[in-house]
């Protein structure tokens, strides 16, 4: 089985807000080391968010452009983070960025990337898409395509995708199946628009569940027994 986990990066930075909170790091880089050890071929994407908040905004005097460039720098020292801590634990790692740093990582291709994931190394992508204008939702999706992954799963602070904003909604319904046109028939928000249909145009299956929960990471790729299945 090959899979692509995709997290964002404020889930990285926990109660703090920004930055790295330690207990998630622990905790993550444990899961994730099962889920290899189990035999998974993993894949992880990862957003910026912990390290880049706001500074594309007007206020600052920064533009998208240059925002965006600075988000996708911060993308690759969150997979240089989550990377290393595995590599600590005793367990091969690899970070490959789109944009390209030879000296900090190596360059992106899906020939390299597949033949890491046989070896058996725990791969990370970095630098989203390697062109601005695109979030890390498409990234995800584009490189599980690339690298022919059998699903993507994205992990949320919720526990799939439901009918009404759970949070604010507590009778709000929970999905644990859907098809891509109900999910845009019923204008459910599942990931941005351009990766949800690059996903659909390429019959990739996502997965959505809560990665805030530990053991979950385990229980929607080993036993697929949480989270919303959104498929053709």
């Amino acid at each position: 089985m090959r899979v692509l986990l995709k997290l964002s990066g404020e889930f990285l930075a926990g109660d703090l807000g920004k930055g790295f909170d330690e207990k998630i790091l622990a905790r993550i880089t444990d899961e994730i080391i099962e889920i290899h050890q189990a035999g998974v071929e993993l894949a992880v994407v990862i957003g910026g968010g912990n390290l880049f908040r706001g500074i594309g905004s007007k206020s600052v005097g920064i533009d998208q452009l240059t925002g965006d460039n600075i988000g996708m720098l911060a993308t690759i020292q969150n997979a240089l983070m989550l990377s290393g801590v595995i590599r600590n634990k005793g367990v091969k790692a690899r970070v490959f960025s789109i944009v390209q740093m030879p000296y900090i990582c190596e360059s992106y291709t899906p020939a390299l990337a597949k033949s890491a994931l046989q070896k058996g190394h725990i791969c990370f992508f970095a630098g989203g898409v390697g062109n601005p204008y695109f979030t890390t939702d498409t990234a995800g999706v584009l490189r599980a395509i690339e690298t022919e992954c059998d699903f993507l799963v994205k992990g949320t602070n919720v526990e799939g995708v439901f009918d009404k904003d759970p949070r604010k909604f507590p009778k709000a319904k929970l999905y644990k199946s859907l098809t891509y046109e109900q999910a845009l028939s019923e204008s459910l928000r599942i990931m941005d628009s351009t990766a949800f249909a690059l996903a659909k145009d390429n019959q990739k299956k996502i997965v959505v569940f809560d990665v805030s929960k530990p053991k979950n990471l385990k229980k929607v790729i080993l036993e697929q027994s949480v989270g919303t299945v959104v498929t053709n």
